[in-house]
Order: C-alpha cells, then structure tokens, then sequence
C-alpha cells in the first residue's frame, strides 16, 4: 500500500509515508483549542491521543450503522495481526490482561514497571516496537511476574517465557540488514521459524501465472510453513483455513454492512470481499480490489483486509488491517485537483520518457476522517493511504488515494514547539514552519499519494518489484513516491492550481524534510543501532543522496553553532533538481528491476548512521522530554437498539487507553 505514516514534525503535525510521508512530532498540551483532551496517556516513548469524528452527526443513521458495523468486521481480525507480529503474542498478550485485570496491588513498584512494559506491547500489538521492531525490554521484577502469574494459575509456555526475558531470543521482528537471511533473522510470524530465504524464492519462483501480466499478489494472505515431511505449503488466512474463527467473525459483520450499503456498487465490492475471505482465493482478492476502487459513490469508505508488506521482510505477506472513513466533503472539493492534473503531473515528472504512464486512470483522492481503526493500523496509524497496491490493478482500473484528515488534524492541535524551537536554524525558519508548515506537510501527503504512487511504470517483461528488487523494494517505492511530491511542491502548477498562494509551504517543507531525514528521525533508534525500517531508510537516502550531490555548491549546509548541528538549504531550485535526479534514478531502477542499483542506493545512503550526530540529537531532544511515537485510542460506537433492530449509533470518546485494550481482548479475542 502505500501509507503516509506519521512521526511528528520539526513543524508539527508533519508527514511520513504505507506511505505506514513524516517528519517529527511534538509534545502535546493537555487541551487543544477547545474543550476536548488530545493527549490521553504516555508512556517510555510514546504518547497516545485521540481523534474526533466530527462529520459522525451529519450521515444519516443507516450510514452510522454501515460504518458501526465496518468497524466491528475491523476489530473482529485483531488477533489475527498479534498472531502474524509474533507466534506467541497471543499466550503472552493474555498473560499480560489476566494480571491487569486482577487485583494485584497495584499501587507496587514492581506492577508500576510491569504496566509500563505491557502498554508497550499492546501499543505494539506484539512484543516488538512497531517501528524499530526491536523486542521490548522486559524491564520489570522477574520473580515478581513469575509469582503473581502463578497466584492467578496462569502458566506460560517454556519459550514464551523466554521470549520476554531473554533479550537474544527472538530479538527483531523484521530484520533487513544486507547478509543476513531475511527469514532466520526475523521473528515475524508469516513464515515457520526454520524457513529459510532460499527455500521462500524457490518456493514462490515455482509459482506460475495464468496471466503473467495480471500477476495475483502470491503469499498475500497465508503463512509459509511445513509439513511433517519438510515440504513447504501455504496456510491461507480464510473461513477454511489459518485464523477461521476471526475471520468468519469479520465475515458476518460485513454481511450487515453490506446489508445496508449506501449503494450497489458498495454493496457489490462487499460481496467480492466476503468471497475472498470465505475461500482465501487471491484472483478474487483482484476482483474485489478492480470492484472497490471503481466504488467512489457514497460518504462511508472502508480498507480492509491483509494489504501493507512492510512487515514480511520478503515483501509478500500482507498484515490485516481495516480504516473506517467518512467523506470531509469541503476538503476534498478542494484537494479534487490534484487527482484532476495527475496527468499533467505525469506528463512533466523528470523521469524518462519510456518510464511514463500514457494514460494515468480512475485516481480519486479524498481528504477523510476516520470514525475507526484495527490491525496494523491501530494505535499507530498511517495518515495517507493509496490503494490498491497491485501495479497492474493500478495501470488498468486505477487507485484511491486519502488523506486522514482528522487525525493530521489531532496531531496538529496537540503539538509543541519544543523541537521547532531546539532545532530551527533562525527565528525566519521557524516562523516560516509555524506559517506554513501544516500547509507544506498536507501538499507533501497529496502529491504523494495521489501524484507518487500513480506515477511510473514497469518494463514489459520486468518482474513485479517485490521479486525484482526484493527487501529493497518499499523503502525505494517510498523514496520514488517522497521525491514526486519533493519535485512538484515548488512547480508553479501549484499555485496555477489554486493549491498554494505562494512556494513557501514548499521551501517549509524542504527545511522539515531535509533535517528530519539527516538528524530528527535519529530519535527513532538507539545509540549505535543501523536503520532498518524502510521509511526512515528512505527518508535518509533522499536527504542524504541530496546532501552528497549538493556538496561542491553548498546547496545543503551543515553547520555546527556552539556545537549544535543544523543543516541549513541555501538553494531551493538546485536541491529540486536534484531530487528530480534522483526520481529519474529510482524509477528507472524500478522500470528495470535493477536489485544491485536499488542496493547500492539503500544501503550507501539509508542504513547507515553518525553516530556522532545521533549522539547529539539524543542530548538535545532529552531535555525537552517528548515521546518520538504517537498513536490513537479510538472513539468507540454504541448501538442504539429498537427491539432487536439498531436504529442508530452513538459515538464516545474515551479517556483509558489500557482500558480500552482490555475491553478489546475481552470482545474480540477469537483465536
């Protein structure tokens, strides 16, 4: 998929991008400008807030219901990507609910670091950071947990337990460091433990395709395991198969969505959906897929199902996930035109010709507001999404792009202006940032999502990109999509477009991007760590690549004031140029499948970190003490219910994050 994920700004609210575009993020005041809390929660180093739905009370109460009943089919599959994180999230998540639902004393020392750790992992869904994918540290009384689990009469697996307590075992989730075997290195649960890389190539380099050109997504939605006699298979997530006691779950809560669909066309894709999910069938997965993205009728949108790869460190296996959205009717009139000139867009990309789409079709983008979200879209959740994410479904029936406005909008009123203030150049930068920022940030998502990820083509007879550039393949796809919206945020179209009164939400987002992809992101890993997660690979890679280029002309300065760094941009055209360099490079090695180029650029630019200069951002950004991740409890819908009917849904917005993983493992614990 391509999500646009956030991390928080120099700015504000600013962009990452699955596609899961960002920047850093800043502390939250306990009110924004109203009456209504933000901040709910923080804990080690996340903060979690909350989101208003403030088009709930417009729909019409059967739009409530479908969106109700939405997001019930979303959480019914939740079990299924703690499971997917980590073969033994479940045992250890249950564990974890038994003690915080019991009377321990909970005012000890010992619960107080236990609860510390078990917010982490649900914030997680698993025992790996959600973006480091480093295991948690089990920094709470050993015997302590092994004594109140026993009191309770809750026994925990041999290795389960290891899992927590020895910090070898198990250690990342998703590993793509260069040498390594993708699949022994990681402890993701999409394939069996002792599934080697080799083994996973040949397995899918055996796969044929009835229409090599309209390839299925293979390995979208199962589990590579083996047989007792060795012999590899697939376990297809479906109503028959892996996870079938969520899934059937999901199925009947779209059932009655599809019951009271706004329209046929809603309606149709539902029943394309509930299909697939009944049989696991993947060329019914395109069905649904060519069905839903030409459904652009109604104010009630939805994505579900196993859709982003970031998490399989091969790029095949999809985690589950589900956004419930509702139509911002003004803001998408407004941002209607980007998708209106994607052509255009297309047509003067520096990229080469041959590389150009001929005709770029069916792209709708909306600016949302999410009323709810499950899987691996929740507590941490992206805020730009474009879908589909198969390239041939995207060539020939086209795509939909949103942006989440409501949660770009609870970044913004909780956010400080600690770091701005810490690591702004100059008084005009920052006040640059203050004025035109969220602007600069919100053209950086549209363009993209709806420009990026539309743009470019694959040569005939070239691989997808997920066998041709392998774990290479999303942080160059992020990078390509990051560096069309970096080339046109200063076009003059722009302005011609009526999206941008001047270029200074361009040169604000420039500075933003530039720092945050050499120094702000750094926060994001721990001292003498590489980078591995693909978004930050990639922002490094298009900061740094453009920092290298630049050098001879001092286009990017690095300059150190009593003994700060800041890396100050002295030419806005020249580094446009640059970034339409580099967009030409990475398509062509996208066009072409060219693994050893891809590699090259990743790995000289992306992975590697200064570890003087990270050193020096953790010194400065540990007085300011704000948490570097941020994420969201979800409103929760209450059913009004007329004898055995719901007329209606009532929305509340809750205060307890823990409370509300609690309520979830009690109500939707299936597996």
């Amino acid at each position: 998929m391509k999500h646009i994920v956030s991390i928080g700004a120099i700015t504000a609210a600013a962009v990452l991008s699955s596609c899961n575009s960002t920047t850093e993020q800043m502390e939250a005041p306990a009110h924004g400008g109203d009456d209504f809390q933000w901040q709910v929660d923080r804990f080690a180093d996340v903060k979690v807030l909350r989101y208003q739905i403030p088009s709930w009370d417009d729909l019409k109460p059967q739009q409530r219901i479908y969106a109700y009943h939405l997001t019930q089919a979303g959480l019914a599959g939740r079990d299924i990507m703690w499971d997917c994180n980590y073969r033994h999230n479940l045992e250890i998540r249950k564990a974890l609910e038994t003690i915080i639902s019991s009377d321990v004393d909970k005012a000890s020392p010992e619960y107080a670091d236990f609860e510390v750790y078990a917010k982490r992992v649900f914030f997680a869904n698993g025992i790996h950071h959600h973006y480091s994918n480093v295991k948690f540290a089990a920094n709470f009384d050993q015997e302590w947990f092994d004594a109140t689990l026993a009191d309770l009469g809750v026994t925990l697996s041999e290795e389960a337990h290891r899992a927590i307590f020895d910090p070898e075992f198990d250690a990342k989730k998703v590993n793509r460091a260069d040498g390594v075997d993708l699949l022994l290195a990681s402890a993701v649960n999409f394939y069996a433990p002792d599934v080697t890389q080799a083994e996973a190539e040949a397995f899918y380099a055996a796969k044929e395709d009835a229409d090599p050109e309209r390839p299925v997504s293979h390995g979208l939605n199962s589990r590579l395991s083996r047989d007792t006699d060795g012999n590899l298979y697939e376990e297809v997530f479906s109503a028959q198969g892996r996870y079938a006691n969520s899934i059937k779950e999901i199925i009947g809560h779209l059932k009655q969505a599809q019951a009271v669909a706004e329209n046929e066309g809603q309606a149709k894709a539902l029943g394309l959906l509930i299909e697939y999910y009944q049989t696991g069938d993947l060329s019914k997965w395109d069905d649904y897929n060519i069905a839903w993205v030409s459904t652009t009728g109604g104010d009630v949108d939805y994505i579900n199902g196993f859709v982003e790869v970031y998490n399989d460190p091969m790029g095949y296996r999809g985690s589950y996930e589900t956004v419930v959205q509702v139509k911002d009717f003004d803001a998408s009139e407004r941002m209607a035109v980007v998708a209106d000139n994607v052509q255009w867009f297309e047509d003067q990309s520096p990229i080469q010709a041959e590389h150009k789409k001929e005709n770029v079709v069916g792209v709708s983008y909306k600016i949302v507001t999410v009323a709810g979200e499950a899987g691996d879209a929740s507590p941490a959740t992206p805020i730009g999404v474009n879908l589909p994410n198969a390239n041939w479904i995207r060539v020939e029936h086209g795509s939909k792009s949103v942006s989440l406005g409501n949660i770009e909008d609870a970044y913004h009123q909780s956010a400080g202006k600690g770091m701005a203030k810490e690591f702004g150049f100059s008084s005009m930068h920052n006040e640059r940032a203050e004025k035109y920022g969220e602007l600069g940030s919100k053209m950086h998502t549209a363009l993209h999502e709806v420009v990026g990820h539309a743009s470019g083509k694959i040569n005939p007879g070239v691989g997808t990109p997920k066998q041709t550039l392998k774990n290479y393949s999303s942080t160059l796809e992020e990078a390509r999509a990051d560096l069309v919206a970096l080339y046109f945020i200063l076009d003059d179209k722009m302005q011609e477009i009526g999206l941008m009164e001047n270029k200074e939400p361009g040169y604000a987002e420039y500075d933003n991007y530039i720092s945050n992809g050499m120094m702000l992101q750094l926060r994001r890993i721990l001292p003498g760590d590489d980078i591995e997660e693909d978004h930050m690979r990639n922002r490094q890679l298009v900061a740094g690549w453009a920092y290298e280029r630049g050098a001879a002309e001092n286009v990017i300065e690095r300059k150190v004031i009593e003994g700060k760094t800041y890396f100050v941009i002295n030419d806005y055209d020249k580094l446009r140029g640059y970034f339409g360099e580099l967009l030409r490079e990475i398509q062509r090695i996208k066009s072409e499948g060219d693994f050893e180029a891809g590699r090259k650029l990743v790995e000289t630019y992306g992975v590697e970190v200064d570890q003087e200069l990270h050193a020096e951002v953790l010194r400065r950004s540990e007085p300011l003490n704000l948490a570097p991740y941020s994420g969201f409890v979800n409103p929760e819908m209450v059913p009004v219910i007329e004898g055995d009917s719901i007329i209606d849904v009532k929305v509340d917005y809750p205060m307890d994050f823990l409370g509300q993983m609690l309520r979830y493992g009690s109500n939707y614990s299936f597996e």
